[in-house]
């Protein structure tokens, strides 16, 4: 196995994903920083979009956090972040797209409206964003009243992306505190050692959240 090198950022939720990845695995990798110019211009030399985290293999590299962890899977199998079980990899590959579409891309929606300068934000942005999450939220709760991770009882793929996602959406929006389900899986994503550790490792950058990062995380 050639050695992997993770183009990444502690803070930021796509890279916790993989990292928790690597974490579940106890995978070694090399994590290149990406406050450092010359990490992100190797980055944007393998990937122009400029999108992280990027997983370097070798002479390969591998973009989108779904692909990558996929691809840590391949590579160390004994501790599958996608069940073997088909229809279980359904089921996760299903819930790894509901986090991600439907809870990250509104969460960052109303971080990216925020960024702007205040002149140019638009309310309507962060109006339609929060009623998704709302909508996610709700629906999440009732999934989560029969589960303890998001695609069953085994973690998952799904629950690399589900720690992350829970945590901003949480500090951007709020979840509702009646919503008792997705409560206690957030708690106990927060709990788990491989989110533990990133969780840490994001807490010094922690003023980088335009939004204010809340103390109770």
């Amino acid at each position: 196995m050639s050695d992997l090198i993770l183009y990444s950022h502690p803070f930021s939720s796509y890279c916790q994903k993989a990292i928790v990845a690597f974490y579940e695995k106890a995978l070694p990798f090399t994590q290149r920083m990406l406050e450092d110019e010359g990490a992100m211009g190797e980055l944007k030399a393998a990937w122009p979009f400029g999108q992280f985290p990027v997983l370097k293999d070798g002479a390969r590299h591998f973009a989108e956090t779904s692909i990558i962890i996929e691809r840590l899977d391949q590579i160390s199998p004994d501790i599958p972040m996608i069940p073997t079980d088909p229809d279980l990899a359904l089921e996760t590959r299903f819930m790894d797209r509901v986090f991600d579409n439907h809870v990250q891309a509104h969460q960052q929606r109303i971080i990216y409206n925020a960024l702007r300068p205040e002149a140019d934000r638009d309310p309507l942005i962060a109006t339609e964003a929060k009623a998704r999450l709302e909508t996610a939220y709700a629906w999440l709760d009732g999934v989560m009243s029969g589960r303890t991770w998001a695609a069953g009882e085994v973690f998952t793929l799904a629950d690399c992306g589900a720690a992350p996602g829970l945590l901003y959406a949480h500090w951007t929006h709020p979840i509702p505190k009646d919503l008792t389900h997705l409560w206690a899986y957030r708690r106990r994503l927060l709990a788990r050692p491989s989110y533990a550790r990133a969780l840490d490792e994001a807490r010094p950058y922690r003023n980088y959240f335009p939004l204010g990062a809340p103390d109770e995380d």
